[in-house]
């Protein structure tokens, strides 16, 4: 029962949390609330028992995105304005759409009969995890990290001043 009583606990911090970055005025406090959602996460993949991905969601994205998110945003020259249009003319349509993809998601959630199996979880979990980042999917890895490294790339010029 306090299994359930923690998820529901963390579930509801992560969707306020997800809420209140969407419908917050100041993008500061936005990039705080998604810093919290990305903590509900992590405590979510902590009940699946997922310490390893946890970990990896606090570490990157809280200790990465996040903060490059927050430093960027206070590095911003114009975010102070009061001329500057925060809302989207088209969020009806978003909020449309999302509650259809919601819609749906339900359903196919309730209606589709999940397997379950019950496996013992191997030791050396993190192990395998590792020896298959580095031999089956060497390639993907590291074209994903070129990737990343073209749009960091891609953004300093897109974002540089120019004179």
């Amino acid at each position: 029962m306090v299994p359930i009583i923690i998820f529901g606990l963390s579930a509801l911090i992560t969707l306020g949390a997800a809420l209140a970055v969407v419908t917050n005025k100041n993008i500061l406090h936005s990039a705080f609330y998604l810093v919290l959602a990305f903590a509900g996460v992590a405590s979510l993949y902590v009940l699946l028992e997922a310490p390893f991905i946890a970990v990896v969601q606090v570490l990157i994205y809280i200790g990465a995105i996040a903060i490059l998110i927050v430093f960027a945003i206070m590095l911003t020259r114009r975010i102070g304005s009061d001329d500057l249009i925060q809302r989207n003319a088209q969020w009806i349509w978003a909020a449309m759409g999302a509650a259809g993809l919601f819609l749906v998601l339900g359903w196919i959630v309730y209606s589709v009969n999940w397997p379950v199996v019950t496996q013992i979880v191997p030791e050396d979990t993190i192990t395998i995890l590792g020896q298959e980042l580095l031999s089956t999917y060497v390639i993907p890895f590291e074209v994903a990290s070129v990737l990343l490294l073209a749009a960091l790339v891609g953004s300093i010029i897109i974002g540089r001043e120019r004179e």
